[in-house]
């Protein structure tokens, strides 16, 4: 009986921990989305992983940064045990979304972090050129990304910049040296990038760099 009572009392304790990481698990997703960041920073003291993946393969510091959840991005990124590269399920990484999002002090800290620069196919600097922020391709330049770098489809972040992203992105690539003349998959240049959205100064300043 004494056996009995006490397998029953640590399937009590079993259930309990499940149930309450289970409610964990939910609390902490909808916290990130409401920015709330004392409920957060509660369930990382209560031991709760800060590199926990959502159903879609998201971590946290990627939902918070993709949704403005500004107060949660400093409490995850003061976490020791914050992996600054958990990819989601297509490879992306925090500093990517950071760089996409513009958001500088973020890519800056995860950089300190570790962040990698350099990825199979597509690279924090493309999407930092199909951002808002200029400041975050400087950045990742001066931090040695290769401003080259070419997606699965042979797209550069200087394409990127000319159809997307801020023209002071693609001024300051072009500055860096980025090689105007290469094509993709598609054989298309920066310019016939710039020339889709009717950026036409841009696409004869591009093609003009080509002839040269």
């Amino acid at each position: 009986m004494k056996i009995l009572k006490r397998v029953s009392q640590l399937l009590v304790v079993i259930c309990f921990s499940v149930s309450s990481h289970g409610g964990a698990y939910e609390d902490f997703f909808r916290a990130i989305e409401l920015d709330d960041s004392r409920t957060v920073s509660r369930l990382l003291q209560r031991g709760f992983d800060p590199n926990t993946p959502d159903p879609q393969g998201q971590v946290g510091l990627f939902l918070a940064l993709r949704g403005g959840s500004a107060q949660v991005v400093q409490v995850l990124l003061a976490h020791p045990e914050l992996k600054a590269d958990a990819a989601n399920t297509t490879e992306e990484t925090p500093l990517m979304m950071a760089a996409l999002r513009g958001e500088l002090e973020p890519a800056r800290r995860l950089l300190e972090r570790g962040a990698s620069l350099e990825r199979p196919g597509w690279t924090p600097l493309h999407y930092a050129a199909s951002g808002p922020n200029p400041a975050l391709v400087k950045l990742l330049l001066d931090r040695g990304s290769p401003i080259d770098a070419r997606s699965p489809n042979g797209t550069t972040p200087l394409m990127m910049a000319a159809r997307y992203g801020a023209e002071e992105s693609a001024a300051l690539l072009l500055e860096r040296g980025a090689d105007v003349g290469l094509r993709n998959q598609l054989d298309l240049a920066a310019a016939d990038f710039a020339r889709a959205v009717g950026r036409e100064a841009l696409a004869r300043r591009l093609d003009g760099l080509i002839r040269r």
